[in-house]
């Protein structure tokens, strides 16, 4: 939470209508769902309405949420379900499979 204004900072994933994830950050969950929702948060939420929010996390400050968002955003899809089921096993298995084929190359 940013100490100076009071305000909550998130990063969010939301399960699109046609299955793909998408990932954002916010200083507002809730109208930002409700945004989405209408259709009016950005194009590809729109075009895949309804969505479902899948996950979300706090952050101290804006500059943290974009970085949380930045690197969800380069994540594979198995590591992002790992992250929205809470299975940390599977969440390191995938980090060290990718960390292996980048140092081999």
């Amino acid at each position: 939470m940013d100490i100076l204004s009071n305000v909550a900072f998130y990063t969010y994933m939301l399960r699109l209508s046609n299955g793909p994830l998408y990932v954002g950050s916010t200083d507002d969950l809730g109208r930002r769902f409700a945004e989405h929702q209408a259709g009016s948060g950005c194009r590809t939420t729109a075009l895949f309405r309804p969505v479902e929010p899948v996950y979300s996390e706090l952050h101290p400050d804006r500059l943290s949420a974009i970085k949380g968002e930045r690197q969800l955003k380069g994540w594979s899809r198995g590591k992002k379900h790992g992250l929205i089921n809470g299975n940390s096993v599977e969440l390191k298995r995938l980090a060290r499979c990718h960390s292996k084929s980048f140092h081999s190359q």
